[in-house]
């Protein structure tokens, strides 16, 4: 991931635009990104230090330093550093501090400091070579870590790599996100509304005419961790690649007066793949415990949007069906669809009671963290929704007792609108 600073970006007017590579930048682009990728290749052994050396050594013009430090970002990125664990670095460094304060101390006015001697009874002590005292004194400091591996990449690659993780960078800096996105396959519309749950970005969706809007708060609206948000932002861009078509537009905070820019990116699919993320651990340790309940209800992953046209839509993580007790029993209506919403803000809250009040077709529970204090109270009679307000973890068995208590309704819910498929 690259950092703000590594953004080759101009301002135009309250625009934020990314300086684009024509033809022959692009050349260049790939000449760095080719001798990046030679010095990574060739320092596997070597320490973090002389990489970085190494890295900035490769020959780039005056122009070109943001760019080929960009990729350089890159190609550590694909590095992986282990510190050397011969010895442990700070009792290493006590035994040889304390045996050089010693001979220092013992020093005539004649005499000179022979360090190489004190590293080597030291090594005599620990029954070890200077070598390996040398490589441990320090090996816990970051650029003494040794390039243990290097994942390779061709330098074409690896410059789009660069022009995508620049967008990402501008990402970090946002205050707001607005992406219109169509999808003519439900299954990448599902994969990307599961992938934004399990981001857990604070967003909401609508639809549009032939698609849908998502907006979503920037990392810079939020009194939390920026950094790790902002990283979650990022990755929203890699997930609107099985759209038709995008367009994405962020209200960011930019340079060091954070100065209030629009920044806009679009784009139209480049991968087939519509496969769904896994599941959040909290959601996966729901539905273990609920299937160690031995209940009458199945759960499985849910794979339905469920919308209210012009009122707006439903995301849920698992879907609950009672295993038929007798011939005749409907399937649909022994159907409970589950959304955890979390830590979500309570607007986000309000807009899901709001979906159930005006007449959402399916039986849906809410599943919302105590913190957000929204009491269970504001969806109670016969409507065909609930929330299950939840402190710490989501108990199986309170779920248990609300899908019993939302089938309950002999009624059972309108079933005006189907789900999306």
């Amino acid at each position: 991931m690259l950092t703000a600073d590594l953004v080759n970006a101009r301002r135009r007017g309250n625009e934020l635009r990314l300086v684009s590579l024509d033809a022959p930048a692009r050349e260049r682009a790939w000449a760095i990104a080719a001798g990046l990728l030679a010095a990574a290749g060739s320092h596997v052994g070597r320490t973090r230090e002389e990489l970085s050396l190494a890295l900035s050594a490769v020959d780039a013009g005056p122009r070109e330093h943001r760019l080929r430090d960009g990729l350089a970002k890159l190609v550590e990125d694909r590095c992986q550093f282990d510190a050397a664990d011969d010895a442990d670095p700070v009792a290493v460094r006590h035994d040889v501090f304390t045996r050089a304060s010693a001979a220092r101390a013992a020093l005539s006015i004649t005499e000179r400091f022979d360090r190489q001697a004190v590293v080597a009874a030291v090594a005599k002590e620990r029954g070890t070579s200077t070598e390996a005292i040398e490589r441990a004194l320090f090996a816990d400091l970051r650029g003494a870590h040794v390039l243990a591996a290097f994942s390779g990449s061709s330098a074409e690659r690896l410059v789009s790599d660069y022009e995508s993780a620049q967008a990402q960078a501008v990402l970090l800096r946002a205050v707001k996100v607005t992406v219109d996105v169509q999808c003519t396959s439900p299954l990448a519309l599902r994969a990307l509304f599961r992938r934004l749950k399990f981001l857990r970005l604070l967003h909401t969706i609508e639809k549009r005419g032939e698609g849908h809007r998502i907006a979503i708060d920037g990392p810079f609206s939020l009194f939390e961790s920026v950094t790790r948000y902002g990283l979650q932002l990022a990755l929203v861009l890699p997930a609107l690649e099985g759209c038709d078509r995008w367009r994405l537009e962020a209200d960011v905070r930019w340079g060091k007066d954070r100065t209030p820019l629009v920044f806009r990116i679009s784009g139209e699919r480049l991968l087939a793949t519509t496969a769904a993320p896994p599941l959040p651990d909290e959601v996966e340790a729901l539905v273990r415990s609920f299937e160690a309940l031995a209940s009458a209800w199945r759960v499985s992953s849910n794979g339905a949007i469920l919308e209210l046209p012009g009122v707006g839509l439903s995301v849920p993580d698992l879907v609950f069906e009672r295993r038929p007790t007798g011939k005749g029993r409907s399937a649909p209506e022994d159907r409970v669809y589950l959304e955890v919403m979390g830590y979500w803000s309570r607007d986000a809250v309000w807009k899901r009671v709001e979906l159930v009040q005006a007449g959402l077709a399916q039986r849906v529970l809410f599943a919302v963290s105590a913190k957000l204090r929204v009491s269970e109270d504001v969806l109670e009679g016969d409507l065909p929704g609930a929330l299950y307000v939840y402190k710490q973890t989501m108990s199986a068995r309170s779920v248990l007792e609300r899908l019993e208590r939302l089938c309950a309704d002999p009624a059972g819910p309108a079933r005006t609108h189907p789900p999306t498929q």
